[in-house]
């Protein structure tokens, strides 16, 4: 690991067994014990560290010790033996101290860390402190900056762009049944999956609808094949989407395919949605982007949607039923299309920031 991307000397390193049979390291009481640990300024590949100590032998600390665990479900990694911690070895700087690191640290994942003081000896050895006290905490989800470098790696494989006229949302018929029965025939808004890139601001936190716009390259219509449901709700393009909204770059990732995917936002300005959105995501202008345009033309909107990824639209706003229509698609139900809850390949180059996955 090169020194140039540790910060304040980080090293990587691995112990196994019980620390009294650590070569090398041994216990000495003097030392004081961290304790009242605090983690502040936490991103979604680093955070600062801070604890408070007993003045007693404190000149004597040359090094921390930094136990940094996944927190993981006890039954889903039984194998790995449990005294084999990842620790980090860090010079004795002044508090607090950050570690960042995206070899060891992922997006919205939580983890357990403990500290100990450590002196090193002229052998090379240390003597160390006893454990403090565990404590946990999750790190934070991905930035505009790291979405920003999501969509430039997404523009570069959109590719030309193509007509369309309306959005559409496949359900089952029991759905649009039940909207209509429920909820006075307007689809309302629920939180997006999980699918996606693991540190997606949006996932299990933005409530909106999801609409699709792709079409067959030799129609220009919306295909006849889906994998959510044989029934499908058709809406012009210009009721949802017009200067009066807003559009927002949400994610870019792809299943282990060929194809990509793209997450659009489109939020009514000054909306909820739109707020959230303006907070957490970079901002598309409606004219001129890479994925989905909306510009008027002798007095008509047009629409144009890029060719070689596939959009999904989340609208974040209720959509009467009344405003298009339902109909039931003569196509095949095609499952493995399906994107709910989709785990992100974390080795494509395409679609992946060196920030975690």
């Amino acid at each position: 690991v090169s020194n140039r991307s540790l910060t304040e000397g980080i090293m990587l390193i691995f112990y196994a067994g019980n620390k009294s049979q650590d070569s090398g390291i041994a216990e000495m009481e003097e030392l004081p014990v961290p304790h009242n640990i605090k983690i502040s300024n936490i991103t979604c590949d680093s955070f600062k560290i801070s604890w408070d100590m007993d003045s007693k032998s404190k000149d004597r600390i040359t090094h921390y010790f930094i136990d940094l665990n996944k927190k993981e479900n006890k039954n889903s990694n039984k194998f790995k033996h449990k005294d084999v911690p990842t620790k980090l070895v860090a010079k004795a700087v002044p508090l607090p101290m950050t570690v960042r690191g995206h070899w060891f640290l992922s997006p919205r994942t939580e983890y357990t860390v403990a500290v100990q003081t450590a002196s090193k000896q002229v052998d090379g050895d240390y003597v160390v402190s006893e454990w403090s006290e565990i404590i946990e905490f999750c790190t934070a989800d991905y930035s505009k900056v790291h979405l920003t470098q999501l969509l430039e790696k997404a523009e570069v494989i959109a590719g030309r762009m193509l007509k369309l006229s309306v959005f559409y949302r496949n359900q089952h018929k029991e759905y649009f049944d039940y909207i209509r029965e429920h909820h006075g025939n307007a689809m309302q808004p629920s939180v997006k999956d999980n699918s996606g890139s693991h540190g997606s601001p949006i996932s299990g936190k933005l409530e909106g609808i999801f609409f699709s716009c792709n079409t067959e390259f030799n129609t220009g219509k919306p295909p006849q094949d889906s994998p959510y449901g044989r029934y499908r709700f058709e809406i012009a393009a210009e009721k949802l989407f017009n200067p009066n909204t807003n559009l927002y770059f949400g994610d870019f990732y792809c299943m282990y395919t060929a194809y990509h995917y793209v997450i659009l936002v489109i939020a009514p300005v000054g909306s909820p949605g739109d707020e959230f959105c303006k907070q957490r995501l970079p901002q598309l202008n409606i004219k001129d982007n890479k994925f989905l345009t909306c510009d008027e033309e002798d007095g008509v909107m047009v629409y144009h949607h890029a060719q070689d990824v596939i959009l999904e639209v989340i609208y974040t706003d209720p959509v009467d039923l009344s405003l298009g229509t339902v109909a039931e698609i003569t196509g095949h139900q095609l499952m493995s299309l399906s994107t709910a809850n989709a785990k992100k390949d974390p080795s494509c180059k395409t679609c992946n920031i060196s920030v975690g996955r």
